[in-house]
């Protein structure tokens, strides 16, 4: 097998990986702007979707949906994972597209409550369920189509293309909330303007989903010749302690990604009063820093090795997450540095992660490695992230979620201390038992 990858990098030229990673990519970035317009928006969605309330209690009724579409993402990584394994990766980035596109136009046209009464926040419900079963598959598919077309030695490069074009689909969601913000007034907003992003990140994944019919497999794939009937149980049988060691590599960085990444700026502004132009403002600032530094941690990474910057971000939460939100303040130009602050310190996990998961699992069983407990980990941990810290700020004790992250970076740190340096690794070479 080895052989024949070899010989299937050799006759590719570079431009032949550069496209699919390019088209790969985009088709990420769309799949999460979708995602990331609804925490976006999250304070518009509930008066239409739910009775009369007052503002908190529609919004943690939104953001429990939000946590309900992450627990659908287990079962979206196992499934998705499993195809990935039997059929091939680009079919499998294929259908969660299509799935994506199909949750965010059924937000997009959905009447409001006062109209079809419950049957409103049950389609939320549904529309948030498909979401969620594309995004458990669409990470670790994606994950593993990158590092498996990366040439030697640059995989840790290639790999940082997840969390840029992840991190793009939600600057693009940001950008589109300060340009409807700013040229529709407050009732049209509320009115009709909300659809917008649902329709139009419905329409981008479409044309994502086409984008990727024009992807090649990967020569690594290709060269399996058995696969498992049911990668996912066989992986929890014959590579239990891999398993285990992605829900610990994930455990922290989930959490500060959904909380720093994704809620803060919705968060500032309930908080301390930050007007939403002045917050989204500062999370785009922080969003382009972060996208332009992620190839350097991936080279970081390629030359130095995934357990340092590991350890960098672990140790790096585990000391700093209070004194993070012990910073912001109803200052944007703060929300703004701790943001910046906060991810390029999540980056040494960015760009580090990705191969350093993946490099655990034979090629036959790759995405169902790390797919499952992966999202099982994001659905429990970071879905509820936004909830959580918007529940125990309306309970008066918004200072014990620092303290929450610290733990959960702790966890992960002992985790990076144990975790065997696998940058010289053969993926085609894995062994498969």
């Amino acid at each position: 097998m080895n052989t024949l990858v070899a010989e299937a990098r050799r006759v590719s030229p570079r431009r032949d990986r550069l496209r699919p990673l390019l088209v790969a990519s985009i088709g990420n970035a769309m799949e999460w702007f979708d995602w990331a317009a609804f925490v976006t928006f999250a304070a518009l969605l509930g008066p239409h979707f739910y009775p009369a309330g007052d503002t908190t209690t529609n919004l943690l009724r939104t953001l429990s949906v939000f946590a309900v579409g992450f627990l659908f993402r287990p079962l979206g990584g196992a499934l998705i994972g499993a195809y990935c394994d039997r059929r091939g990766r680009t079919t499998a980035l294929r259908l969660s597209l299509l799935m994506m596109a199909g949750g965010s136009l059924l937000i997009a046209l959905c009447p409001p409550y006062r109209t079809v009464g419950v049957l409103a926040p049950a389609l939320l419900v549904v529309a948030k369920a498909l979401q969620g079963l594309s995004a458990g598959g669409e990470g670790a598919a994606m994950s593993t189509y990158v590092n498996e077309i990366a040439p030697g030695g640059r995989r840790g490069l290639y790999s940082s293309a997840v969390y840029v074009s992840t991190t793009l689909g939600t600057l693009a969601a940001t950008l589109l909330a300060l340009l409807l913000r700013n040229t529709l007034t407050p009732a049209e907003l509320g009115d009709w303007g909300w659809r917008v992003p649902f329709a139009l990140g419905a329409l981008l994944a479409l044309y994502g989903w086409y984008l990727r019919g024009r992807m090649r497999e990967t020569p690594v794939f290709d060269a399996v010749r058995e696969r498992s009937p049911n990668p996912a149980r066989q992986v929890l049988r014959t590579h239990p302690r891999a398993a285990a060691r992605v829900v610990a590599f994930t455990l922290g960085a989930t959490v500060v990604y959904y909380t720093f990444a994704s809620y803060l700026p919705l968060y500032a502004q309930l908080r301390y009063g930050i007007p939403a132009n002045a917050a989204l403002q500062a999370a785009v600032v922080a969003q382009v820093v972060f996208m332009a530094a992620l190839p350097l941690f991936g080279m970081a990474a390629d030359r130095w090795g995934r357990r340092p910057l590991l350890l960098v971000f672990g140790c790096g939460f585990a000391c700093l997450s209070p004194l993070l939100f012990g910073l912001l303040s109803g200052s944007a130009v703060r929300l703004g540095a701790v943001m910046t602050a906060a991810l390029l310190l999540f980056g040494c996990y960015a760009g580090a992660a990705p191969s350093a998961t993946l490099e655990m699992f034979p090629t036959s069983l790759r995405s169902s490695g790390v797919g499952l407990p992966y999202a099982l980990t994001v659905a429990l941990f970071g879905g509820t992230a936004p909830y959580l810290i918007e529940y125990l700020s309306a309970h008066g004790h918004a200072a014990w979620y620092p303290w929450y992250v610290v733990a959960l970076c702790l966890i992960s740190t002992v985790s990076f201390f144990r975790y065997r340096e696998t940058k010289d690794v053969d993926l085609a070479a894995v062994g498969e038992g």
